[in-house]
């Protein structure tokens, strides 16, 4: 079977560069999977995708030109359905006629349940010319796009204007239409640098070809390697301040990548670095550069998708335009001193935060208010914790702020130092945000711990229950964020704080009606999913993770250590039992509940049940002293010495007695029991 390289390339005007990994990954992998399902890709060939602002391409070797002959199998009638008396039924007779043949050329099949009659015919395979347009055609309907343009005249609709297809099988043009674009062998070069149209002689041609004539690096991981090592080396002994995402973006926007430094006035670094390393990447898309501390230079790198002999037309132009944006930074920074944080509060209230929940001054006497009850459960500085309470939201009324709302906190920080605010009052005030993101520090101290619990309680509180529940992919309001950073906070800072408490005491900041009233429970809920997610990112298993959060604990700052005890108790060689053991009780107080009060040791008639009642109450006040002291894993491995007991009980006695009052006291030795296996963790989660 002759085999050769399939190129396929759509040249379109510039997309946009934040979705063009997705688009391209989209594209390549469409086409190929459709190729290999209906038999065009010989054998375990790949593909390679290719991706750049004006275009999309896939690459796939050994491709057939005709797909292989194929058996073909149609099923027909039941062996009793399809023959009576001898004779074919009609039901057989049209089958055979359907198939073009006489009812003897059918043969019998078992398809699992039964005979039936089938006819088995070789289908020759198609020529890819047949298929490949409709291939391409079906993958682009089914490319990850938010939003489709129409241009010039035509119906035609995709992500940005289409102006070229090349369908090309080794050095055959694949002849088809695409968006209404008839294929081709040819394509264009870079904008600038190209003199033009650019033929592909051969598929496997096609990178090398667009770079050494088209002057176009067609692979975006190749692209993004070369601007990361031109930076490198371009910074010197400076250091870049890298932003994967900034770099995956400028990769998006280049055809031929040239990086090329510039600088600008040392004056500026008086604003502070956070807003001009944010104008320098969100605004121009700039690699600031930084000393060895970490402070800023007054230098920068830009990407250019240009080559040039004499760039200093480029980076002139492009200090010209950042100069301009500085000015901007500098000029809100010197604008927002001029009035303090404190004479910008009572402002908040002509902030709406939500119809529904009031204005965002509203939500700081709230957090002031909430604030201050953790402060007291810490024994944190109330005067402090008050104060940055009070100021944490009066930077969204600066200019600064407006322009890169990114810097919320940050910008209050500064604020609140220049305005003589105490440092633990200021870093509170940048802190009580934290962690904004996967990875982000936790608020330090706890001050800036007791703001930022008491921000995103109030923000889960109060969208939650206003009936705005995160779903699917859906969180405009950050609820997951919300409520992994409140776990993050209570877990990593070992904060000795009841989660269900802090919940409640959060809904009662809220006016009568405002939130449902049982959004404490149901956001408490939605935590422990969280929760769930943050141990299994951590590595631990299922089981475990059931074990410690089946009892619905309340203090988070435990589960590390509970759920490290179980791991160590589950390597016991009694574990695999007493977990077992332990789900064999669950299941019979699930069916039949045990009295209250405690088993009485006068109405026990087995030697094997008085032995556990005994070892029990000698395993009790261990175990509870080891649990009451934080010395979780010797609290589970006491339980090891009750295997024998417990085995032993279930051998040799029958819980559900006849006699009421033998049963019931067997019950509530065995809810005893569970207790007493369950003062740590929910260890029958372990059994499989």
């Amino acid at each position: 079977m002759m085999t050769d390289t399939l190129l396929i390339e759509l040249l379109t005007e510039e997309l946009p560069p934040k979705s063009l990994n997705k688009l391209s990954d989209a594209f390549a992998s469409g086409i190929f999977n459709s190729l290999k399902a209906q038999g065009f890709v010989a054998g375990d060939a790949g593909f390679k995708a290719y991706a750049t602002p004006r275009r999309l391409a896939v690459v796939i070797p050994h491709v057939v030109a005709i797909q292989p002959e194929r058996e073909v199998e149609r099923k027909g009638p039941t062996l009793a359905a399809g023959m009576q008396n001898g004779q074919p039924t009609p039901a057989l007779l049209g089958f055979a006629r359907s198939c073009g043949v006489e009812v003897n050329a059918l043969a019998t099949a078992n398809d699992g349940r039964q005979e039936c009659y089938v006819f088995r015919s070789t289908k020759a395979g198609a020529a890819l010319a047949q298929h490949l347009a409709g291939m391409v055609a079906e993958t682009l309907k089914k490319l990850p796009v938010a939003r489709l343009m129409r241009w010039g005249d035509s119906d035609v609709e995709f992500v940005r204007p289409v102006h070229g297809l090349v369908m090309l099988h080794g050095d055959q043009l694949v002849p088809g239409e695409v968006l209404g674009l008839a294929s081709g062998k040819s394509t264009l070069g870079h904008r600038f640098l190209s003199t033009g149209v650019v033929g592909i002689a051969h598929a496997s041609d096609y990178a090398a070809t667009l770079m050494q004539v088209g002057h176009v690096m067609a692979g975006y991981a190749e692209r993004r390697a070369a601007i990361r090592a031109q930076l490198a080396a371009l910074a010197g002994d400076a250091q870049v301040l890298w932003d994967e995402a900034l770099l995956d973006e400028v990769t998006a926007l280049v055809e031929y990548p040239m990086v090329y430094a510039g600088t600008y006035s040392a004056d500026f670094l008086a604003v502070p670095q956070e807003c001009l390393i944010l104008s320098m990447k969100q605004n121009q898309k700039y690699f600031p550069l930084a000393d060895h501390n970490g402070k800023l230079l007054p230098r920068f790198l830009v990407v250019s998708n240009l080559k040039t002999d004499d760039p200093s037309h480029i980076i002139h132009g492009n200090q010209r335009v950042l100069r301009a944006r500085l000015s901007d930074a500098k000029f809100f920074f010197d604008q927002d001193r001029k009035i303090r944080l404190d004479a910008r509060v009572e402002k908040l209230a002509q902030v709406v935060y939500h119809n529904k929940l009031g204005s965002q001054l509203q939500r700081v006497e709230r957090i002031q208010k909430l604030a201050g009850s953790i402060a007291r459960l810490l024994h944190a500085d109330d005067a402090a914790v008050q104060r940055a309470a009070y100021l944490a939201k009066a930077d969204l009324l600066t200019d600064m702020v407006g322009e890169f709302p990114e810097l919320q906190g940050v910008m209050g920080a500064y604020y609140a130092r220049y305005d003589g605010e105490s440092d633990i009052v200021a870093s509170a005030i940048a802190a009580h945000y934290q962690p904004r993101f996967a990875g982000d520090a936790i608020p330090a101290g706890k001050v800036a711990a007791s703001v930022a619990l008491a921000d995103k309680l109030d923000t889960l509180i109060g969208i939650f229950g206003i009936g705005l529940i995160p779903t699917g992919d859906k969180d405009p309001f950050g609820l997951r964020r919300a409520a992994l950073g409140i776990l993050r906070i209570l877990v990593e800072a070992q904060l000795p704080l009841e989660l269900p408490q802090l919940l409640e005491q959060s809904r009662a900041t809220f006016p009568d009606g405002v939130v449902a009233d049982s959004v404490a429970v149901d956001v408490y809920t939605f935590m422990l999913e969280r929760m769930r997610g943050y141990l299994k990112e951590k590595g631990y298993q299922a089981g475990e993770i059931e074990a410690v959060l089946a009892g619905n604990p309340a203090r988070m700052d435990l589960i590390l250590a509970r759920i490290e005890a179980v791991q160590a108790f589950r390597k016991l060689p009694e574990a695999a039992a007493l977990a077992a053991a332990n789900k064999r009780i669950r299941n019979i107080l699930k069916k039949t509940a045990a009295p209250d009060g405690a088993a009485d040791i006068a109405l026990m008639q087995e030697a094997a049940e008085k032995a556990l009642f005994a070892t029990i109450n000698q395993l009790i006040p261990v175990v509870e002293s080891y649990a009451a002291n934080g010395d979780y894993a010797d609290a589970l491995t006491t339980l090891a010495s009750a295997r024998i007991g417990v085995d032993r009980f279930f051998d040799e006695v029958m819980v559900m007695a006849d006699e009421p009052l033998i049963r019931n006291n067997r019950l509530a030795l065995l809810s005893a029991l569970g207790r007493l296996m369950n003062r740590v963790a929910d260890i029958s989660a372990l059994s499989s």
